[in-house]
C-alpha cells in the first residue's frame, strides 16, 4: 500500500532492471537512475542477485517521492536526488534578517551607551561644581584625551565614507563608469537568468564545467564589493538595508556562493535583478544622452513598466514550474519563462484568453494582488507612454535644410489667426517664385485648424514643438543657417509691456546663440523699442527691424489727418492684394483696381544714368506704366538713405535702386530692362523685355556687384545730393526774381539745390528761420518742431474756455482711458503732425478730450510739442465736443486704450463705435462758418497769396458749412475687424467681408492694426519697404532718434544749424483740390497722365493717388460727401472736379514768410503760454496770463489770438 501510494504519487518505477522513475523540478518528464550498480556495491558479494534486487526495492521505494532531482556520475550531487530549495533560500534569510538584526542590536546598545555617557556626564559635572575648579581639571584631562582620540577615529571613519559616497554618487568620472558598469552587469546578470531559465528549476551543476555559472559568480562578486561601497557611504544603515537594491542583492548574491558549494543551481529569485532596469533613465542621464523632460519620463516610465513586468513573471515561472510545498510540489506545471511573460500581460490588460493560467495557490494568491496594482499600472502608464511616443514623433525631431532652398523661422505668438495672416501674404501669388520654406516653433502643440492649415501649405510649411529660449530647440530648427527669424506679437493681448519684454527675451535668446542672424520682430509699444536697440548684437544696419504697430499705427492716422484716406492707401500699398475685377461702373471698380497695387523696388537701368528724378519719374510713368516715388541712395561716405520725391537737382546714378508702385513684380522689371536704343519707339509697355545691348550688361554687373553704387566723381551728374551743386547751365534769374518767383520750379534750367540744400542763404530765409538763433525751435535733430517742456495745467482747458477759443482746422483727438489703461504712445501720433517740414503756422492745433487721469500719464512724452491742449471730459460727452468745435476740425480721431481688456471680441470696439455714432448724429447750425478753416487741399508753393488770382480759394477746396455730424472727417480705430460694420448705418457691407473691401476701410474713415500684419513678409522680401513706410509716416523718424530716444526717452531741443535746418527740406504728404487754382482745367474731364506731369514738371509735385467723392460716377448729383481712394489711376484715367489728388509736395522755403514776425513771436513767448486758441483768432497785444477776467473782458476777446503752445 505504501509504495502504491508512493507510486502513485510520483510516477510509476520501472521494474526491469530495477530502475525508477524520479520527478524533475521542472516536471518536463522522469529520468531513469541507474542505482542497481550503487545497490549491489554496498550489499554483501555474495548475495543473488533476486535477493539484491528485492533488497533495492525495499530500501528505496519508500522514500521515492523525496527523489526530486536527477543524479549522475558527472556532477557530485546528492545521491538521493533531494530537493534542496531551502538552502538557497536559508542563506539569502539569514543574510537579510542577520544583518538587520546587528543593525538594530548596534542601535539599541549605542542609545543605552549614549544614554549612560549622558548620566555619567551629568554626575561628573556635579562633582565638577562640587569638589572645585583645581580637583576638577585633574579628573577632566583623561577625558578631553578620550575625546582626541574618538575625534581622530572619527575622522578617518568620515574621510572613508565620504570616498565611497563620491565613488558611487557619479560626481566623477570614477564614479560614473562606476554606477554604468554595474547597471550593465546587472542587465548581464538578469540575460544569464533568461538562459538559465529553459532548465530545470533546480539541477546538479559542476561549477568549474558550467560557463554561465562561472560568469555569474563573478557578476555577484563584484555585486557584492558594491554593495559593502554603498553601505559604508550610507548614512542611515537601516534604511539602506530596506532599499530595493539591497533587497535584489540578498536575494541574488548569497544563493550563488550556496550552488558553488552545494555543486547545485537554484533559478530562485535571480529574476529580481530585472528591478534594476528601473534605474536606466538615471544612467542615461549620466551619460547625457537624455535631456529633455519628455524624454526623461518617457524612460522613467517604461523602465518601471517593464522591470515590474518581468519580475511578477519570474516570480509566476518559479512557484508554477515548483508546485506548492505543502502539497509535496506535486501540483506544477510546466511553463516557459516567456510564456509566464505573456500570461502577466493579458492578466494586466484584463483581457485574459484562458489559454495560460495559473494552478498552484501561490501563483493564484499572486496573481490575485498583482491584477490588481497590475490593472492600475497598465491603465495609467500605457496611454501616457503613448501619448508621449506619438508626440514626439509628430512635432520633435530636427528640420533638415533641403540644399539651394532658404528657410525662415517664425515664432512668438502662433495662432491660427496670425498665421493664416502671414501665410496669405507671404506666399502671395504676386510675388516672384517664393523658394523659402517657413519653419514654425512653438511651445504649444497646434490645435485641429492650425494642422489643417499648415497640412495645406506642407510643401513650404513645417512645425516644430519647442522654445526658441531653449538653444536645443534652436538648434533642431537650424537657426544658425536661417535667411531670418521673425517673431509674431499678440497685438490683442491685455498687458502690452508683458508681451514686448516675452518678445524682447526671445530676440536675446536667439542673438545669443547666434548673434549674426537677422530678426524681424513686432513691437507693440514705442518705448519698448529701446530695449531691442540695447541689445548689443541688434543691427539694424545688417537687417534686424523692429516693427513697432504702435507707432506705425498712429503715425497712419496722423497722416490721414493732414490728408483723409491716406492710410487706407499706405496700407493697401504694402499688402499683397489678387486684383479683383468689377465691370459695374461704380466706385468698388476703381477703388479694387488700386488695391492691386504694391510696392516693389528695382534697380534702375543705365539709360536712366544721368537724368533728373521728375524727368525719370515722367518717363517711368508714361512710357512704363510705373510709379516712381522714390530711390535709395549712398552719401560720400557710404550711407544709404532713401529719398522721396528729391525733385530735379538729383541726377540718377549707375545702380540706383527705385521703389515703384505697380501691380505686379514682373511689371517693374521694365525698369531695369529698360534700353532707349531698343525700346524708345515701342508703345506698349509689355513688349519691354531684355535686350542684348552694352548699356544693360554693364547695369546688369552693376546690380549684381558688391557695391551697386559705384559713383563717378570726375562728373558734374555724379556729385551728391548732399553737397550744393550747380546746374551745368547757371540760372538766368537773380537772386530778388528767384523770390519773386517764389521759388517755382518751372523751368529746367532754373536750380534749386543752393535754396533747398543751404536754407540759410536763401534770401529772406535767413530772417524767417534765424531772427532768434538763442530760441530752440527744433529737437537736436532738426526733424520735429519743439518747445520746453510745459506743466500739463498750463494746457488745460475747461468746457467753457475751450468754448471762448475759436478753434478751427485743428485735430480732435478723442481718447478713451482711465488709470490702470495701457499706454497707447500719443507721441506717435503728434510727432508726424509736428514734423519740420511744416512751417510753424501750418501746424494743426491738437486737442485731447478724455481722461485726465490717462492723459497725465501720457504727458511726459507730448510735453515738449507746440500747440497742443486738453480738455478733461469723455468723447461720449456733446457738450465737450461742442466746446472744442468739432463741427470746425479738419478730422476727428476715436482711440481707445481699453480695447484688449475684454475677453468678447465684439465688444472690444463699443467705445470707439459709440463715439464714432455719436458724433455723426451731431446737429450744428451754420452761425460760425464764415471762420470755417479748410485742410482739404493746399496753394501751390510759390503762389502769391496776397493776389486775388491766387488766392487761397484757387487750389483749395472750400469746404460747405458743416450742419451735421455725418460731414465730419472721422478716422477710427478697431481692434477687431469685423467690427467695421457698424460703423456706418448706410453702408451694404457683408459681415464676412474683409477689412479692406468694406466702405469705412476704402473712404480712410476706419483703421484697423491687423494690417499691419503685411508688413512682417513685406520687411522680409525687402528691408528698405519699411524704412520707406516709416520715413513717410512718422514724420522723419530716424535711426539716430530712435536712439536719442532710447538713450534718454524724450526730445532733446538743439539750436538751429545749417545742417538741422537743411533737415526741414523734405516732402510731405498732402491733397491738392482741383476744383479751382492752377489745374482746374484739367478737373473737367482731364486726363490723370497730364496732371500728374504738369504738377511734376511745373512744382515737382509727385502725384500717386485720387480721393474722390463716391457718388461722382453718377450722372444726378448727389448729397453724400463719402470719399474712397484710388491708388495710383492709369494716364488716362478721367478727373472730375471734386476730386482731390494725393501728392507729395516739396518744402516750401518762402510760405512762412508772411507769418515770420507772428511765429517769432509766438515761439518766444511759448514757454510763458498757458492756454491755445485758433489759427483764425484775431491777434491781441495781450498774453493770456494777463487777460482779465471778468465776463465783459471775455466778452470782447472773444477772438484770440493763437499762443504758440
Amino acid at each position: 500500500m505504501a509504495n502504491g501510494g508512493g507510486g502513485g504519487g510520483g510516477s510509476s518505477g520501472g521494474g526491469g532492471g530495477g530502475g525508477s522513475s524520479l520527478r524533475m523540478s521542472s516536471n518536463i518528464h522522469a529520468n531513469h537512475l541507474s542505482l542497481d550498480a550503487s545497490s549491489s556495491s554496498s550489499s554483501s558479494s555474495s548475495s543473488s542477485s533476486s535477493s539484491s534486487s528485492s533488497s533495492s526495492s525495499s530500501v528505496h521505494e519508500p522514500k521515492m517521492d523525496a527523489l526530486i532531482i536527477p543524479v549522475t556520475m558527472e556532477v557530485p550531487c546528492d545521491s538521493r536526488g533531494q530537493r534542496m530549495w531551502w538552502a538557497f533560500l536559508a542563506s539569502s534569510m539569514v543574510t537579510f534578517f542577520g544583518g538587520l538584526f546587528i543593525i538594530l542590536l548596534w542601535r539599541t546598545l549605542k542609545y543605552l551607551w549614549t544614554v549612560c555617557c549622558h548620566c555619567g556626564g551629568k554626575t561628573k559635572e556635579a562633582q565638577k561644581i562640587n569638589n572645585g575648579s583645581s580637583q576638577a581639571d585633574g579628573t577632566l584631562k583623561p577625558v578631553d584625551e578620550k575625546e582626541e582620540a574618538v575625534a581622530a577615529e572619527v575622522g578617518w571613519m568620515t574621510s572613508v565614507k565620504d570616498w565611497a559616497g563620491v565613488m558611487i554618487s557619479a560626481q566623477t568620472l570614477t564614479g560614473r563608469v562606476l554606477v554604468v558598469l554595474v547597471f550593465a552587469l546587472s542587465i548581464g546578470a538578469l540575460v544569464i537568468y533568461f538562459i538559465d531559465s529553459s532548465n530545470p528549476i533546480e539541477s546538479c551543476q559542476n561549477f568549474y564545467k558550467d560557463f554561465t555559472l562561472q560568469i555569474d559568480m563573478a557578476f555577484n562578486v563584484f555585486f557584492l564589493l558594491y554593495f559593502g561601497l554603498r553601505f559604508i557611504a550610507a548614512n542611515d544603515k537601516l534604511w539602506f538595508w530596506l532599499e530595493v537594491n539591497s533587497v535584489v542583492d540578498f536575494f541574488t548574491v548569497p544563493p550563488v556562493f550556496v550552488s558553488v558549494y552545494l555543486n547545485r543551481s537554484w533559478l530562485g529569485l535571480r529574476f529580481l535583478r530585472a528591478l534594476r532596469l528601473i534605474q536606466f533613465s538615471e544612467i542615461l542621464q549620466f551619460l547625457n544622452i537624455l535631456k529633455t523632460s519628455n524624454s526623461i519620463k518617457l524612460v522613467n516610465l517604461l523602465s518601471i513598466f517593464i522591470s515590474t513586468w518581468l519580475t511578477a513573471a519570474g516570480f509566476i515561472h518559479l512557484v508554477e514550474n515548483s508546485g506548492d510545498p505543502w502539497e509535496n510540489f506535486q501540483n506544477n506545471q510546466a511553463l516557459t519563462y516567456w510564456e509566464c511573460v505573456y500570461l502577466l500581460m493579458v492578466t494586466m490588460s484584463t483581457v485574459g484568453y484562458g489559454d495560460v493560467y495559473a494552478k498552484t495557490t501561490l501563483g493564484r494568491l499572486f496573481m490575485v494582488f498583482f491584477i490588481l496594482g497590475g490593472l492600475a499600472m497598465f491603465a495609467s502608464y500605457v496611454p501616457e507612454i503613448i501619448e508621449l511616443i506619438g508626440n514626439r514623433k509628430k512635432y520633435g525631431g530636427s528640420y533638415s535644410a533641403v540644399s539651394g532652398r532658404k528657410h525662415i523661422v517664425v515664432c512668438g505668438h502662433i495662432t491660427l489667426e496670425s498665421v493664416s495672416n502671414f501665410l496669405k501674404d507671404f506666399l502671395h501669388k504676386d510675388r516672384d517664385d517664393v523658394n523659402v520654406e517657413i519653419v514654425f516653433l512653438h511651445n504649444i502643440s497646434p490645435n485641429l485648424e492650425l494642422e489643417a492649415l499648415f497640412k495645406r501649405h506642407f510643401t513650404q510649411v513645417e512645425f516644430y514643438q519647442g522654445s526658441v529660449l531653449n538653444p536645443h530647440d534652436l538648434a533642431r530648427v537650424k537657426i544658425e543657417s536661417a535667411d531670418a527669424c521673425l517673431i509674431l506679437a499678440n497685438k490683442y493681448c491685455a498687458d502690452p509691456d508683458a508681451e514686448d519684454a516675452s518678445n524682447i527675451m526671445r530676440v536675446i535668446s536667439i542673438k545669443n546663440y547666434h548673434p549674426k542672424i537677422r530678426i524681424i520682430t513686432q513691437m507693440l509699444q514705442y518705448h519698448n523699442k529701446a530695449h531691442l536697440l540695447n541689445i548689443p548684437s541688434w543691427n539694424w544696419k545688417e537687417g534686424d527691424d523692429a516693427i513697432c504697430l504702435a507707432e506705425l499705427k498712429l503715425g497712419f492716422i496722423a497722416q490721414s489727418c493732414l490728408a483723409q484716406g491716406l492710410s487706407t492707401m499706405l496700407a493697401n500699398l504694402f499688402s499683397m492684394r489678387s486684383f479683383i475685377k468689377i465691370e459695374e461702373d461704380t466706385w468698388q471698380k476703381y477703388y479694387l483696381e488700386g488695391v492691386s497695387n504694391e510696392m516693389y523696388t528695382e534697380y534702375l537701368s543705365s539709360a536712366f544714368v544721368g537724368l533728373s528724378f521728375p524727368t525719370v519719374c515722367e518717363l517711368c510713368f508714361v512710357k512704363l506704366k510705373l510709379l516712381m516715388i522714390a530711390i535709395e541712395y549712398k552719401s560720400a561716405n557710404r550711407e544709404s538713405r532713401i529719398l522721396i520725391n528729391p525733385g530735379n537737382h538729383l541726377k540718377i546714378q549707375e545702380g540706383t535702386l527705385g521703389f515703384f508702385i505697380a501691380s505686379d513684380a514682373k511689371e517693374v522689371k521694365r525698369a531695369f530692362f529698360y534700353c532707349k536704343a531698343c525700346h524708345d519707339d515701342i508703345t506698349d509697355p509689355k513688349r519691354i523685355k531684355k535686350c542684348g545691348c552694352k548699356r544693360l550688361k554693364v547695369a546688369a554687373r552693376s546690380r549684381y556687384s558688391k557695391d551697386p553704387f559705384e559713383f563717378k566723381k570726375e562728373t558734374p551728374n555724379s556729385r551728391l545730393v548732399t553737397e550744393p551743386v550747380e546746374d551745368e547751365q547757371p540760372s538766368t534769374l537773380s537772386p530778388k526774381k528767384k523770390q519773386r518767383n517764389g521759388g517755382m520750379r518751372n523751368s529746367p534750367n532754373t536750380s534749386p539745390k543752393l535754396m533747398r540744400h543751404d536754407p540759410l542763404l536763401i534770401p529772406g530765409n535767413d530772417q524767417i528761420d534765424n531772427m532768434d538763433s538763442n530760441v530752440k525751435k527744433y529737437d537736436s535733430t532738426g526733424m520735429f518742431h519743439w518747445c520746453a517742456p510745459k506743466e500739463i495745467e498750463k494746457v488745460i482747458l475747461t468746457r467753457s474756455e475751450a468754448a471762448m477759443t475759436v478753434l478751427s482746422g485743428h485735430v480732435v483727438v478723442c481718447i478713451f482711458g482711465d488709470v490702470s489703461s495701457a499706454l497707447i504712445g500719443l507721441r506717435n501720433l503728434v510727432m508726424p503732425l509736428r514734423a519740420s517740414n511744416f512751417h510753424y503756422h501750418e501746424l494743426k492745433h491738437i486737442v485731447f478730450v478724455g481722461s485726465i487721469e490717462y492723459l497725465k500719464r501720457e504727458w511726459e512724452t507730448l510735453h515738449n510739442f507746440p500747440k497742443v491742449s486738453i480738455l478733461p471730459g469723455t468723447p461720449l460727452s456733446r457738450a465737450d465736443l461742442r466746446a472744442v468745435n468739432i463741427n470746425l476740425c479738419d478730422m476727428c480721431v476715436i482711440l481707445s486704450a481699453n480695447q484688449n481688456n475684454i475677453d468678447d471680441t465684439s465688444l472690444q470696439d463699443k467705445e470707439c463705435i459709440l463715439a464714432s455714432l455719436n458724433i455723426k448724429s451731431m446737429q450744428f447750425d451754420d452761425s460760425i462758418g464764415v471762420l470755417q478753416a479748410n485742410s482739404q487741399g493746399f496753394t501751390p508753393p510759390g503762389m502769391d497769396r496776397s493776389s486775388p488770382d491766387n488766392s487761397p480759394v484757387h487750389g483749395m477746396l472750400r469746404q460747405p458749412s458743416i450742419t451735421t455730424g455725418v460731414n465730419i472727417p472721422i478716422i477710427t480705430e478697431l481692434v477687431n475687424d469685423t467690427n467695421v460694420q457698424f460703423l456706418d448705418q448706410d453702408d451694404d457691407d457683408d459681415p464676412d467681408t474683409e477689412l479692406y473691401l468694406t466702405q469705412p476701410f476704402a473712404c480712410g474713415t476706419a483703421f484697423a492694426v491687423s494690417v499691419l500684419d503685411s508688413l512682417m513678409s513685406a520687411t522680409y522680401f525687402n528691408d528698405n519697404i519699411l524704412t520707406l513706410i516709416r520715413t513717410l509716416v512718422t514724420g522723419g523718424a530716424t535711426p539716430e532718434l530712435e536712439a536719442l530716444i532710447a538713450e534718454e526717452n524724450a526730445l532733446r531741443g538743439g539750436y538751429s544749424t545749417p545742417q538741422t535746418l537743411a533737415n526741414r527740406d523734405r516732402c510731405r504728404v498732402a491733397q491738392l483740390a482741383l476744383l479751382d487754382g492752377p489745374f482746374a482745367d484739367l478737373g473737367d474731364g482731364g486726363c490723370y497722365g497730364d496732371l500728374f506731369c504738369k504738377a511734376l514738371k511745373t512744382y515737382n509735385m509727385l502725384c500717386f493717388g485720387i480721393y474722390r467723392l463716391r457718388d461722382a460716377h453718377l450722372s444726378t448729383p448727389s448729397q453724400c460727401t463719402k470719399r474712397y481712394v484710388i491708388t495710383n489711376p492709369p494716364y488716362e484715367f478721367e478727373l472730375v472736379p471734386t476730386d482731390l489728388i494725393f501728392c507729395l509736395m516739396q518744402f516750401d522755403h518762402n510760405a512762412g514768410q508772411s507769418r515770420a514776425s507772428l511765429s517769432h513771436s509766438s515761439h518766444s513767448s511759448q514757454s510763458s503760454s498757458k492756454k491755445s486758441s485758433s489759427v483764425h483768432s484775431i491777434p491781441s497785444t495781450a498774453n493770456r496770463q494777463n487777460r482779465p477776467k471778468s465776463r465783459e473782458s471775455r466778452d470782447k476777446q472773444k477772438y484770440v489770438q493763437e499762443e504758440r503752445l
